[in-house]
């Protein structure tokens, strides 16, 4: 399995609803993701590219952006204990927000 890095948000959430910054596996082969103990299927029709396979539940899962604007409306974004430094360090290139286990962004639209 391939681990990546991940922006995860939950689609059945109010607009509101925190998003994740986590490690996700994937597959070769197979068109899923598995992240907190689900299966999230990729999905080829729909405004969300994935689906819980057990629930149905709607999610978002993308790679992160370096600018931290990975929600649509803005909000607060989680980040796994297990994803901090690389997150911080890689993606975003912030060492000053190491220890910071989560944090607001902006709406994607604002400039």
């Amino acid at each position: 399995m391939n681990k990546q890095l991940m922006y995860i948000e939950a689609k059945s959430q109010a607009i509101g609803g925190r998003g994740r910054i986590g490690w996700v596996e994937r597959p070769k082969s197979c068109r899923v993701y598995h992240y907190g103990g689900k299966v999230l299927q990729m999905s080829t029709c729909g405004p969300y590219n994935c689906f819980d396979a057990g629930s149905g539940e709607p999610y978002l899962v993308t790679q992160p952006k370096g600018n931290g604007r990975d929600k649509l409306y803005g909000g607060f974004v989680d980040i796994d204990d297990d994803a901090r430094q690389e997150y911080w360090l890689r993606i975003r290139n912030r060492p000053d927000c190491v220890d910071a286990a989560f944090f607001r962004t902006d709406s994607r639209a604002s400039r």
